[in-house]
């Protein structure tokens, strides 16, 4: 399944897992968020919700990856990481501009599911 993300302003293309917490993902799209900074390579926002978890541990994790952390936060990653349990969601299709436009502070971002 596919989605797009807007990211301030830039567009980008993520393909969702399909799985149990892909697909719980999907049902809540689209969704506006603001996405708040957290260590200079990841953004994150905490839903309303739970979403169906399946977590392993994570040594690296890449820029572009699409988490859940817990049961209801949702992390984009825009740089490298690793170390955490998480849940995969989904990935962009790339990664170019992504830094740019995840900017320095908190992101606003939307998530919807791409028109077919």
């Amino acid at each position: 399944m596919e989605i797009n993300l807007t990211i301030n302003g830039q567009h980008f293309l993520a393909d969702i897992e399909d799985t149990e917490t892909g697909r719980a993902f999907a049902r809540l799209l689209p969704l506006k968020a603001t996405l708040t900074e957290l260590n200079g390579n990841e953004k994150y926002v905490n839903l309303n919700t739970s979403l169906p978890t399946n977590a392993h541990y994570y040594d690296a994790i890449a820029s572009g990856d699409l988490m859940l952390f817990g049961s209801s936060c949702i992390v984009l990653f825009y740089g490298s990481a690793g170390g955490y349990s998480y849940t995969p969601i989904g990935r962009l299709r790339t990664t170019e501009g992504l830094t740019a436009a995840a900017g320095r502070g908190n992101a606003e971002v939307t998530f919807e599911l791409k028109a077919k």
